[in-house]
């Protein structure tokens, strides 16, 4: 019996720990997809040792995955003089494929795929309308050119059967600027791993915490904060650590998981505001450390100038963990009171005000609020209710006698 065909258009390689939400996002699809449908993703290859431009038969989570890598490219967490993003989207030039639907989690790889046959779904993960007047000029590429942009996203965007965005204030925004196309345009919930993101009993959090501690030759009284995420202007990771100067806590330290191309910013900031004995820079780590981290920390915390819905922010909720934010995205509706602070400015010593609240009164933010703040957003139920709309549209689709017709000629 044929199966729908799901193929998912991103610039990664999903064996490979590159850094980001939206590969979180594509790995959580892969892994909660029903058994009736088939799963093809067209990456990039990041093992110089495997072939590419040919379809290959693989294994992601225990499913069943179909991989077409269009090019190799390592070390993707750091930006190149042709953004990614280009390249991939040049690469899909004159490669039709054909697929029941087709994923797209972002516009640029879009271009030249308007004939294509299948319903096409765009996920938008940003909030755009916030990440275009963001401050920061090296934040993306398009911010140099933002009338392009759009004039790009108007060209492309009636493509799409569905615009699915992550953002309330993004969603709104398309639905105003394109009102012809209102109706395929819907909220949609981040969600995370509930398999990898839960969290320990009082008892053994603080026995793993004093484990971390020894291991990297810390007090064993340590208390950490977590940051977890791509070195990029987005995050502003160096007001993390303008924040860290700023807190007067003897006990906290900061752990860093992540790379990018501001690494080396940080490392000399670092030493100019002497937080050597303060900070520990990690290297990117795989989805079971990382929630491994997430469950001994004390609090997670993030500086980003404009997000969606921060995936870590979730992951943290999951594993009990409060978080401290700035003002950004989906966080200020979904951070219940009783779950973390939402800074009300980016200034340093506001950030640190409320990193010393979290560490100082940790009974004002408990683990079960925090779990609990976080399960409407389990992957399992989020992934499942897109499938069964793409299966109920699928199933409608091939029941119309055009289809029939034409299904009965292929076999002919």
């Amino acid at each position: 019996m044929k199966k729908p065909v799901v193929t998912i258009f991103y610039q990664f390689d999903p064996w490979n720990s590159s850094i980001g939400g939206i590969q979180t996002i594509i790995r959580n699809f892969i892994k909660f997809s029903p058994s009736d449908f088939v799963i093809r993703v067209v990456g990039i290859q990041a093992d110089a040792t495997q072939p590419i431009g040919v379809w290959q038969s693989k294994k992601l989570a225990g499913r069943d995955v179909d991989f077409f890598p269009l090019f190799y490219r390592l070390d993707d967490d750091r930006r190149r003089r042709i953004p990614t993003s280009l390249r991939y989207a040049f690469g899909l030039f004159g490669k039709p494929f054909v697929s029941d639907f087709m994923h797209f989690h972002r516009l640029e790889a879009s271009l030249f795929t308007s004939r294509w046959a299948g319903q096409k779904i765009l996920f938008v993960h940003n909030d755009i309308f916030q990440q275009m007047r963001s401050g920061e000029a090296q934040s993306i590429l398009w911010k140099r050119f933002p009338q392009l942009y759009f004039t790009l996203e108007k060209w492309l965007l009636p493509q799409f059967e569905r615009v699915l965005s992550c953002n309330s204030e993004s969603t709104s925004f398309y639905q105003q600027q394109y009102p012809h196309l209102a109706s395929r345009i819907s909220f949609i919930q981040n969600s995370f791993d509930p398999d990898l993101f839960y969290p320990l009993s009082t008892t053994e959090r603080q026995d793993h915490r004093r484990q971390q501690a020894i291991r990297m030759g810390l007090p064993e009284d340590t208390q950490f904060l977590l940051f977890a995420g791509r070195l990029h202007p987005q995050k502003d990771p160096l007001l993390l650590l303008e924040a860290l100067a700023e807190l007067a806590h003897p006990n906290a330290h900061l752990l860093i998981a992540g790379d990018g191309e501001m690494s080396r910013d940080m490392t000399i900031a670092i030493e100019r505001l002497n937080l050597q004995e303060r900070v520990t820079m990690l290297s990117p780590v795989k989805q079971k450390e990382l929630a491994h981290l997430h469950r001994i920390a004390h609090g997670c915390v993030l500086t980003s100038v404009y997000e969606g819905l921060p995936l870590v922010l979730l992951e943290a909720l999951a594993c009990g963990t409060p978080v401290v934010t700035t003002a950004v995205g989906e966080t200020p509706r979904l951070l219940q009171a009783e779950c973390g602070i939402v800074c009300r400015d980016r200034h340093p010593k506001t950030i640190a005000s409320a990193w010393n609240t979290l560490l100082n009164e940790p009974e004002r933010f408990p683990s079960q609020a925090c779990v609990s703040n976080a399960q409407p957003f389990s992957a399992k139920a989020i992934v499942e209710s897109i499938y069964n709309d793409m299966r109920q549209r699928w199933q409608s689709h091939t029941t119309t006698p055009r289809h029939r017709a034409f299904t009965e000629l292929e076999t002919l």
